[in-house]
């Protein structure tokens, strides 16, 4: 086991069986950098993280991988404390690994994508501040990962692949503007394309109106996908609240089931967190 001083978590030890044979590799421990939340980098900050990881390092770079981290992959025991004394000193952190929180992840949200419902690089960035201990201190039974995603489409297919999955979503119904629908018809068979894929069948098209039962629709974004002139979320905004995402290797993805229908999320996020914490105490 190996790390730097003052962490349980964010470095990996890697060691060859044959270090006698193969000395270049006898160890090649695995170093996970908190990346920004969104993975928002400037081209000068990527020089600076890649600079860091050329002086002590192998190279090789995994950008990003299930895990939400940066990963480095080889390095030696000596080389653990130089690494992180470069990386803080430019204002960068390890993520989490082993028995912790893992490193928070989330899609590029309300920055890039006009389908967000919530603020996912704020939310993100919080939680990653508010449970610093969490993540480098190891102190639960296995590892608990938090992802956010804007909307139902899950960019960071966090409804598979987090115990915690934190989805964008509203509270009021569809917006519809009945002109656009009718532009979009001109280039698409909205009955086929729209209407009849919806998996709570809420929708009908009659060739001039479109009509949502919206107390049957469940915001998967099919619609809006489709039509995103004529269709937008509504103005209630917030987030859907799951549970007990995974991906294993051998037996295929375990979707999360909901734990909170709807919470509105607003900064500093105190709900959240108490959420969070209320869930770690069970």
């Amino acid at each position: 086991i190996v790390g730097v001083l003052g962490y349980g978590g964010g470095v990996i030890g890697r060691y060859c069986d044959l270090p006698e044979e193969y000395p270049g590799v006898a160890h090649f421990h695995t170093v996970r950098v908190n990346p920004p939340s969104g993975f928002f980098y400037t081209s000068q900050a990527l020089k600076e993280l890649c600079d860091i990881w050329d002086k002590y390092g192998s190279g090789l770079t995994n950008l990003h991988g299930s895990t939400g981290d940066m990963v480095w992959l080889g390095t030696q025991t000596d080389k653990l404390e130089p690494i992180f004394a470069d990386l803080t000193a430019k204002g960068w952190d390890l993520g989490g690994s082993g028995s912790c929180l893992r490193t928070p992840s989330s899609c590029v949200g309300m920055a890039r994508c006009e389908f967000s419902n919530i603020d996912t690089m704020s939310i993100c960035h919080t939680m990653t501040q508010k449970f610093q201990d969490e993540l480098h201190r190891p102190a639960f039974p296995y590892k608990f990962k938090i992802k956010v995603s804007g909307c139902a489409n899950d960019c960071t297919a966090a409804v598979a692949r987090a115990d915690m999955s934190i989805i964008g979503t509203w509270k009021d119904n569809i917006r519809i503007d009945q002109a656009e629908v009718k532009n979009a018809a001109k280039d698409m068979d909205i009955k086929a394309e729209v209407t009849d894929m919806c998996p709570t069948h809420c929708m009908s098209w009659d060739g001039s109106t479109l009509k949502i039962n919206d107390k049957d629709c469940n915001r998967c974004m099919h619609c809006i996908n489709r039509m995103p002139k004529a269709l937008r979320p509504g103005k209630e905004k917030g987030a859907t609240i799951i549970l007990g995402g995974k991906a294993p290797i051998v037996t295929g993805a375990l979707m999360s089931w909901v734990l909170v229908p709807f919470m509105k999320l607003e900064a500093p996020y105190d709900n959240l967190e108490a959420l969070i914490r209320k869930l770690w105490e069970w």
